[in-house]
């Protein structure tokens, strides 16, 4: 790697905060800090602190939101971050725009950082949409001239070209984020940091964005930062990969090894189902658990299924009533583009499934020769009972990438415009 293609350099990056209250907290942890700063010496509070498992009770009231982080990134690569919630991606990207600073380390760049970070950050609620272009853009260290030479194509693509001139503030969400990422995909930055925010938009948006990002990287030689949970995204768009865990780097490398070991420890494929924000039902019933085997009962990654192969997800559901003693379970496939391409009930192949008081249960819907392509494909999962009606329903909860395998003739189905129909059986 030589060392004039790197454009972005971090250099043991470490961030720390106190909990519960801004700053020390007292005036001799205040006056301790200075004392030391003065004499030249490093604070006293860098040596404590724990580190960042939002999930164990803590002992200190300081803790390490990310630790020792180095990497390098090339330019026009395309560095996808991901890592489960509170692991300190967005504290990474924060500290590499300068919206923070870090409490050890360096960061070294080579030219303009953009960065879309959260919903609306850099707009003015009572400025138009025109407006704010030009605002962000010279935020960004753009002149009028190189910001009006741009404008009709930011416009265009950002898709809210009728409501350009009326306040920001009475833009939606996704309208934000939509010009947000115009503006800053348009005027050229070296390096653009993109958080989730990416999923505020729709489908059509999303899949305009990452083509862009993507012409951004290999066209114009342009780096970029991808922070997301979405991984079927991070999978096509990224060409290397960070795993955060605990405010610490796990794995630097090849985006596929990563999302695998994101999705696996220790054998285990983890889903925290609980994390779920786009959650539906009264919640008597949850699914907790998704597995997958192939034909030998062996567990499969959801980023190694091949077309033609014989599958077996095992569906873990969580009964916390005493009432409801049998559900129906639920699951529906989309493609990237948002289209339904099948979908299947328990109900249609078995009685009730039997459901034991403050009990769990794993509930097989086995799928002989999947008909999928190659590409990436979306799951729903839902689960319903007579007394209440819909308990759990989960958008968009799983990601399977299959590959097609061309040598083999059971790989001979190919979308038709409507559904499609999948040989498969559920059991208990």
């Amino acid at each position: 790697m030589k060392e004039k293609s790197i454009i972005l350099k971090a250099e043991n990056i470490s961030k720390q905060y106190r909990l519960g209250l801004v700053g020390t907290g007292t005036i001799s942890d205040d006056l301790k800090r200075w004392w030391y700063k003065i004499r030249g010496k490093e604070d006293p509070f860098l040596k404590i602190g724990e580190s960042n498992d939002r999930s164990t009770k803590g002992n200190s009231d300081y803790v390490w939101a990310l630790e020792g982080i180095n990497f390098e990134v090339e330019q026009g690569e395309v560095l996808g971050i991901i890592g489960k919630n509170g692991a300190g991606k967005s504290t990474l990207l924060k500290i590499l725009s300068k919206v923070t600073s870090p409490t050890t380390g360096d960061i070294k760049t080579k030219g303009r950082i953009a960065s879309l970070l959260e919903v609306g950050t850099g707009f003015h609620g009572e400025m138009t949409g025109r407006e704010n272009i030009y605002l962000n853009g010279a935020i960004l260290g753009m002149t009028k001239k190189e910001i009006t030479s741009k404008i009709d194509e930011i416009i265009e693509f950002s898709g809210c070209e009728r409501y350009i001139d009326t306040p920001v503030k009475r833009y939606s969400s996704g309208m934000t984020v939509r010009l947000a990422f115009a503006v800053a995909a348009f005027l050229e930055p070296e390096i653009l940091v993109i958080d989730e925010v990416l999923a505020v938009g729709d489908a059509e948006f999303q899949k305009k964005a990452i083509g862009k990002m993507q012409d951004i990287s290999k066209g114009e030689g342009r780096t970029v930062l991808f922070v997301s949970h979405n991984m079927a995204a991070v999978k096509n768009l990224c060409t290397r990969a960070l795993l955060l865990e605990n405010g610490k780097i796990s794995f630097n490398g090849n985006v596929e090894h990563c999302i695998d070991k994101y999705l696996t420890v220790e054998g285990e494929q983890v889903f925290n189902f609980f994390e779920f924000e786009r959650r539906k039902g009264n919640g008597h019933v949850r699914i907790v658990g998704f597995n997958t085997f192939n034909n030998k009962h062996e567990k499969v990654s959801l980023n190694q299924l091949k077309s033609g192969g014989d599958y077996s997800f095992e569906i873990t559901v969580k009964n916390f009533s005493n009432q409801i003693k049998g559900i129906d379970l639920g699951m529906s496939v989309f493609s990237m583009s948002g289209q339904l391409l099948t979908a299947s009930g328990s109900d249609y192949f078995m009685d009730k499934v039997v459901l034991k008081p403050n009990s769990k249960e794993v509930v097989v819907l086995s799928i002989p020769a999947l008909p999928l392509t190659g590409g990436t494909y979306v799951l729903n999962l839902s689960c319903k009972s007579d007394l209440n009606g819909l308990e759990d329903f989960i958008k968009d909860a799983i990601i399977l990438n299959v590959e097609s395998l061309t040598a083999t003739k059971r790989n001979v189905t190919e979308f038709p415009r409507e559904m499609i129909t999948i040989n498969h059986d559920w059991y208990q």
